[in-house]
C-alpha cells in the first residue's frame, strides 16, 4: 500500500516545475545523434538569418533604388530577395526532414528501451501497476516526447536566433525605433508567464486523465464477458463518461487559454505596429527617417511576435514532455529485487531435486502467504499440493520459477540455492501449465514454440499427439498453422488448455509443474490430459496442484496446505487413513461415493 500511495502522489504532482535534472536526462537521448543535431542547429540558424535579412533589404530597395530610379539596382535587390526565398525553402525542407528523422530514431530507441525494461521487471511490479497505465507510458507518453525530439528544441533555437537577428537588424537600422517597438514587450512577457503556468497545469492533468482512460478501457475490455454477464454495460458507460468528460473539460481549458493568448499576442503586435506608425510616421514627415526604414520596421514588428508566440507554445510542449518523461523515467528507474548473482553457479546435470528450507514469503511484508515451509522433492518424484484457495499452493510454483524471492529461508535445486542460478538458465529446465491460459496472436505453432526456431515440426507434432490435441489439429485446414487471435478468443477453454500443455511439453523440461491444469476442461479432455500426464511424468520431477483429487491419487506424495503451512503429507491412502484435512476434502468431493 505504501508503494501505491507513493505512486499516487507522483501521478498527482501536477504543479511540479521544470526539473533541470529531468531535462538533462531527457536531452541525453540526443547524444547518439550529436552530429545531426549540430547540423540541424546550423540549418536553423541559416533559416532564421535568411528570414530576417529580407526586411533589411526593404529600405535599400525603396530609398536607394526606387527613389533614385535605379532600375538595374532594384532588379539586383529583387534577385537577392528571390534567392533568399529559394534557399530558405530548400534549407527548411532539409531541416524538416532531418529533425523528423532524428525524432523518429530517438523515439524508436526510447520505446525499445522501455519495452525491454518492462518485460524484465519482477511480477510484484505488475501486481501493483495497471496494464493500461504501462501501455500509456510506452505509447502516448513516448509520442508526446516526439514533438520535443523532432522539432521542439531545435526549432526553439531557431525562434531564439530569429529574435536575435530581428533585434540586431532593428538596432542597426535605427535604435530609437527599435526601443519603441520593444516598449510593449514587458506586457507580453507577463501575459506569456500567466499563459505558461495555466497551460502547464492543464497539460499535466490531461496526461493523468489519458492514463486513467487507457487503464479503464483496457480493464473493462479484458473483462467484457463479466460486464455483459452482469448487465453492467450502462454502468460501465456512465463511469467511463465521467473520466472522459474530465479529460474533455481539461482539453477545453487548454483550448481556452490558447484562444485567449494567441489573439492577445496579435493584439500586442498590432499595438506595436501602431506605435511604430505613430512615432515613425511623424519622424518620416519631419524627414528624420526615410519611408523605407519605416516599412522595414513594420515588417520586423510583424515578424517579431510570431517566434515569441511559438516559443510559448514550445515551452508548454516541453512542460508536457517533462510530465511524460517523469512517468517514463519512473518506470525505467524501477529495479527488480529478483536479480541474478554476480557469480552464478551452473548446473551441468539437472536432476530436479527441490528443497524448501524454512521458507517464509508474502506478497506484502505484513501478510505472509507461506510460513516456515520445509519439504524435499526427490528427482523423478511426483508431488501434489492440495488445499483451500489462498493456502499458498500456486505460490510454491512461483517461488520455484523465481518470479519472486523468498523473504526468509532458501529454496535449493540439486543442492544449489536458486538465487545463485541465472534465471534464464533455471527456467530452461522448468515448464509450467497454468489454469488461466494466455495465447498470443499468431498461429497454434507459434503459441507452442513461442518463437523458438530450434523446435522442429516433428517435436511439435509429438507434443500435440501426447496431449491428445491431434484430432483437433487434423480437423483444421491449416493444421498447426491455424491462426490464433489474441488470448485465443476463437478457441474453446479446453483447446487452449491443451495448446498450453503442448507448449510446456515441447521444451522437454526436467521439472514439470501443473497448476490446476485440468480444472477448466471437460471430462473427455481431462481424460486425454491425464493419460498424457501419466506418460510424461515418468522419470521427471513433477509438481501438481489440483482441486480434483481424482487426478493426483497416484502421486508419490500429496502435501496438504492450509493457511500457508504444511498440515499433512503422505500418499493418497496414508492421508485418508489419518482422517484429517485431506480426508475432509476427499469426502466433500465424493460424499455420494464410498470412501
Amino acid at each position: 500500500m505504501a508503494d501505491k500511495g507513493k505512486q499516487t502522489i507522483q501521478e498527482e504532482a501536477i504543479d511540479k516545475k521544470l526539473d533541470k535534472n529531468l531535462l538533462k536526462r531527457l536531452l541525453s537521448y540526443f547524444k547518439p545523434y550529436k552530429k545531426y543535431i549540430i547540423l540541424a542547429t546550423l540549418l536553423t540558424i541559416t533559416v532564421s538569418a535568411l528570414a530576417a535579412v529580407r526586411p533589411y533589404l526593404t529600405p535599400i530597395a525603396i530609398d536607394d533604388k526606387i527613389m533614385n530610379n535605379d532600375i538595374p539596382g532594384l532588379q539586383f535587390i529583387i534577385i537577392i530577395l528571390l534567392s533568399t526565398l529559394i534557399v530558405q525553402g530548400i534549407v527548411q525542407y532539409g531541416l524538416g526532414f532531418l529533425t523528423a528523422w532524428i525524432g523518429q530514431k530517438i523515439i524508436y530507441d526510447l520505446r525499445k528501451k522501455i519495452h525491454s525494461h518492462i518485460i524484465k521487471l519482477d511480477l510484484k511490479f505488475f501486481d501493483r501497476n495497471p496494464i493500461g497505465r504501462l501501455v500509456t507510458r510506452a505509447t502516448s507518453d513516448v509520442e508526446v516526447l516526439y514533438e520535443v525530439f523532432s522539432s521542439g528544441i531545435v526549432t526553439a533555437f531557431g525562434d531564439i536566433f530569429t529574435l536575435i537577428w530581428i533585434v540586431t537588424f532593428m538596432f542597426i537600422l535605427d535604435w530609437q525605433h527599435a526601443l519603441v517597438t520593444l516598449s510593449i514587450l514587458p506586457v507580453l512577457i507577463y501575459a506569456t508567464s500567466i499563459f505558461r503556468n495555466k497551460v502547464r497545469e492543464s497539460y499535466r492533468r490531461i496526461r493523468i486523465l489519458i492514463a486513467k482512460i487507457n487503464s479503464y478501457i483496457q480493464e473493462h475490455i479484458t473483462g467484457i464477458s463479466i460486464v455483459q454477464l452482469f448487465n453492467k454495460e450502462n454502468k460501465t458507460v456512465e463511469e467511463f463518461e465521467k473520466i472522459n468528460r474530465q479529460h474533455t473539460e481539461q482539453n477545453k481549458k487548454s483550448i481556452f487559454y490558447y484562444a485567449v493568448f494567441f489573439p492577445f499576442v496579435e493584439l500586442i503586435g498590432a499595438i506595436s505596429v501602431g506605435l511604430i506608425i505613430w512615432y515613425g510616421g511623424g519622424q518620416t514627415v519631419q524627414g528624420a527617417i526615410e519611408i523605407g526604414v519605416l516599412i522595414s520596421f513594420i515588417q520586423y514588428t510583424e515578424m517579431f511576435f510570431r517566434p515569441i508566440r511559438d516559443l510559448s507554445e514550445k515551452y508548454n510542449i516541453l512542460q508536457t514532455a517533462m510530465a511524460s518523461s517523469e512517468r517514463i523515467f519512473e518506470i525505467l528507474d524501477q529495479t527488480s529485487p529478483v536479480k541474478d548473482s554476480e557469480h552464478p553457479v551452473q548446473i551441468n546435470n539437472f536432476k530436479g531435486k527441490v528443497e524448501f528450507k524454512n521458507v517464509t514469503f508474502g506478497y506484502s511484508i505484513d501478510n505472509p502467504v507461506l510460513k516456515n515451509i520445509n519439504l524435499t522433492i526427490q528427482p523423478g518424484e511426483k508431488v501434489a499440493f492440495v488445499g483451500a484457495t489462498g493456502s499458498g499452493k500456486s505460490t510454491i510454483i512461483s517461488l520455484i520459477e523465481r518470479f519472486y524471492d523468498v523473504d526468509e529461508g532458501e529454496i535449493r535445486i540439486d543442492g544449489i540455492n536458486i538465487k545463485q542460478l541465472e534465471q534464464n538458465r533455471l527456467r530452461k529446465h522448468l515448464a509450467t501449465v497454468l489454469q488461466e491460459v494466455y495465447l498470443f496472436s499468431g498461429t497454434i505453432k507459434s503459441n507452442i514454440t513461442l518463437g523458438d526456431e530450434s523446435i522442429t515440426d516433428e517435436e511439435i507434432n509429438k507434443a500435440i499427439d501426447n496431449v491428445g490435441l491431434k484430432p483437433f489439429i487434423n480437423s483444421l485446414p491449416l493444421g498447426i498453422n491455424h491462426p490464433v487471435n489474441e488470448r485465443g478468443t476463437t478457441l474453446s477453454t479446453g483447446q487452449k488448455q491443451l495448446i498450453s500443455f503442448a507448449r510446456a511439453l515441447v521444451y522437454n523440461p526436467e521439472l514439470l509443474m501443473l497448476d490446476e491444469a485440468t480444472s477448466s476442461v471437460d471430462t473427455h479432455t481431462e481424460i486425454l490430459i491425464q493419460n498424457a500426464i501419466n506418460k510424461l511424468i515418468e522419470n521427471r520431477t513433477s509438481i501438481i496442484i489440483a482441486h480434483r483429487l481424482s487426478t493426483i491419487q497416484k502421486c508419490d506424495k500429496i502435501i496438504v496446505m492450509h493457511k500457508g503451512e504444511i498440515k499433512e503429507a503422505g500418499t493418497h491412502q496414508e492421508l485418508l487413513s489419518l482422517g484429517g484435512l485431506y480426508y475432509k476434502l476427499y469426502e466433500l468431493q465424493y460424499k455420494n461415493e464410498e470412501v
